[in-house]
């Protein structure tokens, strides 16, 4: 089955990869303005902030929220404690093309994390999909080296993002399979905002751990309160990656399903590219190039046509 997409759906699903493609630059820009973990700690207390106004009801709903803490406390560490934070630290070393093409190879770890921990086994095509977005992943850690493979190197940054991806998969997995009295018609879903704030909530507890051991343990300089730019920078991580990307990919998804979202999800490596080239000055190599078809090959290749 075809899906016809408007030009409103399809701006929905661009935006969310543009602008969590600028996360990773504007990431990497702040390294020695701000600390990796009090960044991702920013970012998160900024958004509930925002997320407030709009998911305060969902303080009625307390008995509830207790009951489903475990399951909050999980989402919340994976998605906004682990991920967000590990990105961060990653682009300390590693650049923002790497961390968006690494970021790219997700559905690999979707299909590894579904056939160990929740019984999803890949069908062929999948697999075929999967070794081609592993190889486009080899191709980032390899610089395109191939031959490296027998006595790879990972850059710090790769590594912290490859882990970054394997707990984003395993989010997802969650976020697909909640407790049973969390469904409709069980329970009567949380909005978007709730949901989120809740998430936020929860992950802070985990991003605060993280950044109170950074302030303690590792040498990195004080925030840059000073700097109009590093409050440019904040504003823009909570707004834009945070609480925009989260309701147009919710909305394009609900439009137009998550196998035509895919292929947009992949255009975050391509956005990272001339951000860098605009940002940073940094030329996107060939083998970026060759790593980016692999990937997008890889989740074509997944999802099919179906019919």
């Amino acid at each position: 089955m075809t899906i016809a997409l408007s030009p409103r759906t399809a701006v929905l699903m661009t935006l969310p990869p543009l602008l969590w493609a600028g996360n990773a630059v504007v990431g990497r820009l702040l390294v020695g303005q701000v600390p990796p973990m009090a960044l991702n700690l920013l970012r998160w207390v900024f958004a509930a902030l925002l997320l407030a106004p709009l998911a305060w009801r969902v303080a009625r709903d307390v008995p509830a929220v207790v009951r489903a803490w475990p399951y909050l406390l999980a989402v919340g560490t994976f998605g906004v404690g682990l991920f967000n934070a590990l990105q961060y630290l990653a682009l300390v070393t590693s650049t923002p093309l790497n961390v968006t093409l690494i970021n790219a190879s997700m559905p690999v770890w979707m299909l590894l994390v579904g056939t160990l921990l929740f019984g999803e086994h890949p069908t062929r095509r999948q697999a075929l999909g999967a070794l081609l977005s592993m190889a486009g992943v080899m191709t980032v850690v390899t610089r395109g080296a191939w031959a490296a493979l027998a006595d790879v190197r990972f850059v710090v940054g790769d590594a912290y993002m490859l882990v970054a991806v394997v707990g984003w998969a395993f989010y997802s997995w969650l976020l697909a399979r909640p407790p049973a009295w969390l469904r409709p018609p069980a329970h009567q879903q949380w909005s978007w905002a709730e949901f989120l704030l809740l998430q936020t909530l929860f992950g802070l507890a985990a991003a605060g751990a993280a950044a109170t051991i950074e302030a303690t343990v590792m040498m990195h300089p004080p925030v840059a309160w000073h700097s109009l730019a590093v409050w440019a920078a904040l504003a823009y991580v909570a707004i834009g990656p945070s609480v925009i990307a989260y309701r147009c990919w919710g909305l394009g998804v609900a439009r137009a399903g998550p196998a035509m979202a895919a292929f947009f999800a992949n255009l975050s490596p391509l956005f990272a590219a001339l951000l860098s080239v605009w940002l940073l000055g940094e030329v996107p190599q060939l083998y970026h190039a060759l790593a980016f078809v692999l990937i997008v090959a890889g989740i074509a290749v997944s999802i099919g046509r179906r019919r």
